[in-house]
């Protein structure tokens, strides 16, 4: 049994503990948002704070086909809606914000504790030209025109396949994939392609051996096939996300590839007419420099500050 004292210090204790627990829980939305007050157009080191509305977010997470399995990485997280969003239903994945404002940030993970996402949102208080995009299956932004350029480097060095979707703004000669248009907003889809440029020594299921000539700038194709010595130009390329087709020749003579590019492999299938083979490419030597994925020089300011 307790004495006298020991009960005065275990109710002090607990009082204390009651008192702690509910300063670090918040609470609710109104109360981050009077403890952390901030307002849309904020000036921001880089881009103003304007909010996406919540229709957007859910075409954003939709284009990107975002499922629980996917780490979602949002730059310039503001109050964080959209990393919460990808945490819940329908998505359920995980998710990291980056906000560079300190009280941006703490809105933002007062609103994660708030809405019950804090074991699956992370908001980190950081620069995104220093944070690493490292880890992520899909990104989401909305910054502006110019630092759309200046990230675009890095989101190019992303395994292929990673899924970017902006609010608003495109990415100068790196087309979208998929565009549309919500309560007057766009929302961009682009896939990070596969480095293809080079050639690459393919061999069919029937032992014929061919080689294509592949240049590429970011996910657009041109090149020529080589059969017994003799080149000829491809009618056509595409790469869409890990997906390569091309073809040779016209009409009756025509001759598709549809594979997928994994590293310096490629798989897929051959046909002519009703005829079709397995066949597999194999890089041979290095890929090509790829000055389209680089910096451009003018965004180093946004790197040295």
């Amino acid at each position: 049994m307790l004495r006298p004292l020991q009960r005065s210090a275990a109710a002090a204790s607990l009082l204390l503990s009651i008192a702690t627990a509910g300063l670090a829980q918040p609470r609710t939305r109104a109360d981050c948002e009077a403890a952390h007050p901030s307002a849309w157009g904020k000036v921001g080191k880089d881009v103003p704070w304007v909010p996406t509305f919540d229709a957007v977010i859910l075409a954003m997470l939709s284009m990107a086909q975002v499922a629980p399995e996917d780490r979602v990485l949002d730059l310039g997280a503001g109050d964080g809606r959209i990393a919460i969003a990808a945490a819940k239903p329908p998505f359920g994945a995980r998710a990291v914000g980056i906000e560079y404002d300190p009280e941006l940030a703490k809105l933002a993970g007062c609103l994660v504790e708030a809405e019950g996402v804090a074991d699956r949102v992370r908001i980190v208080e950081g620069d995104i030209f220093k944070e690493s995009f490292g880890g992520a299956d899909v990104v989401t932004m909305f910054l502006l025109p110019h630092l759309n350029l200046c990230v675009r480097h890095k989101l190019l060095a992303l395994p292929p396949g990673t899924r970017v979707v902006s609010h608003q703004y495109s990415m100068g000669d790196w087309k979208p994939d998929q565009s549309v248009q919500v309560q007057g907003r766009d929302v961009h889809l682009w896939v990070v392609p596969p480095r293809v440029d080079g050639v690459w020594d393919f061999r069919d299921s029937q032992d014929a051996a061919f080689a294509v000539d592949l240049r590429q700038t970011f996910d657009t194709l041109t090149g020529e096939v080589t059969r017994g010595g003799v080149p000829e130009a491809l009618a056509s390329a595409t790469l869409r996300g890990l997906e390569l087709r091309f073809t040779w020749g016209a009409g009756a003579a025509a001759v598709k590839f549809s594979g997928t590019v994994k590293g310096a492999e490629i798989t897929g299938v051959l046909s002519r007419g009703s005829t079709a083979r397995t066949a597999v490419g194999r890089l041979r030597g290095a890929l090509r420099a790829a000055a389209w994925a680089e910096m451009p020089p003018d965004c180093k300011r946004y790197y040295s500050r």
